[in-house]
Formats: C-alpha cells, sequence, structure tokens
C-alpha cells in the first residue's frame, strides 16, 4: 500500500469522484476549499494506491504534533479486500511522530445507519484505535473520536479545526 500526495489533475479527479460518492453531501467540505489547504500545507490529499492502482482516499489536517484524518474511504469495488486495514497501516506509519486520531458518527444514539456506525467502529478498534472518550459535535453530527495509541483533550482537537480553518468554522465544533 502506498500512500502518495496527490497533485496531478488525474489523481485529484479520481479523489474527488470517490470524495463525492462515500461521503454524504452534508458532511462535505468544499473540495475546492481541501484543495486550497492542501496548498497551504496543512492538509494532506492523500491517493491510496496499491500494484493494482487506485484504491481509495486519505484526507488529514494537520497542526503542530496532530493529525486528524478529515476523510478515508476505500473504492467501492476493492471494498472488503483488506486494503482499509493496509491502508490504515501505512497512515500510522506516513505520521509517525505525530498524534493520530479520528471521528466517527456517534454509535450512542439511535440513527437509521446504527448498524453501519457499529461496523464502522468496529474495525477501527480492530485496526489499533481506541476510544479517547471525547464527544463533539461537528457541525450538527455527533461524533467520537478515536486515536492511535494516544491521549488528546478536546480544546486540542478544537485547535486543529481553529487553526486551519478559522475560530469562525471552528465554533461549529462542540463538546458534548
Amino acid at each position: 500500500m502506498q500512500l502518495i500526495q496527490a497533485l496531478s489533475p488525474e489523481q485529484l479527479r479520481r479523489i474527488e469522484v470517490l470524495y463525492e460518492k462515500a461521503f454524504p453531501a452534508c458532511e462535505r467540505k468544499p473540495f475546492s476549499l481541501i484543495l486550497e489547504k492542501q496548498a497551504a500545507g496543512t492538509v494532506d490529499v492523500l491517493s491510496l494506491e496499491d500494484n493494482v492502482g487506485f484504491c481509495g482516499l486519505a484526507i488529514t489536517m494537520k497542526y503542530n504534533d496532530l493529525v486528524l484524518l478529515d476523510y478515508f474511504a476505500v473504492a467501492e469495488e476493492r471494498r472488503g479486500t483488506g486494503l482499509g486495514s493496509a491502508a490504515l497501516l501505512a497512515l500510522y506509519a506516513y505520521y509517525p511522530a505525530r498524534r493520530f486520531f479520528l471521528e466517527i458518527e456517534s454509535t450512542k444514539e439511535n440513527a437509521a445507519n446504527k448498524r453501519q456506525r457499529l461496523q464502522r467502529k468496529h474495525f477501527y478498534l480492530k485496526n489499533g484505535l481506541s476510544e479517547l472518550g471525547i464527544d463533539a459535535c461537528v457541525f450538527g453530527t455527533n461524533m467520537e473520536l478515536l486515536g492511535h495509541n494516544i491521549t488528546l483533550t478536546f480544546d486540542e482537537y478544537f485547535s486543529v479545526y481553529k487553526n486551519i480553518y478559522g475560530l469562525k468554522k471552528a465554533e461549529h465544533v462542540k463538546e458534548l
């Protein structure tokens, strides 16, 4: 599994198509904003590739020693083959000196997709992440935070949003 900084128009096109397909509109940031932050060096847009070719995307937000895996998806036709697990291991290695964490939709509330949320959480827990004990409402969606061998406070988590997207947008991230 290789993680390649997506810079070419072809790589970015494949990533944008998967991004729009894999995430509901209410959870997506404008792709142009992500590219703007990539150019500023605070966001990595990574193409997940193996010997067959493109297999997914990882979009991370970076601030100080913190890395938030903001978006992560394996191409639909490649799911269920172990690529997601391999990609997570590659991401841990890609950011060895940083505290790596992510948000998942809350599994603590009743939702139409509760089974999917629980499966997603199980996937991350079996791949080396653990609960951080932080619950947040992020732009109206309740989230749980999981991290890879780290400790994290809500204020540190909030600082990622504040320093990358500014206080006005960060005010939409609240501790529960």
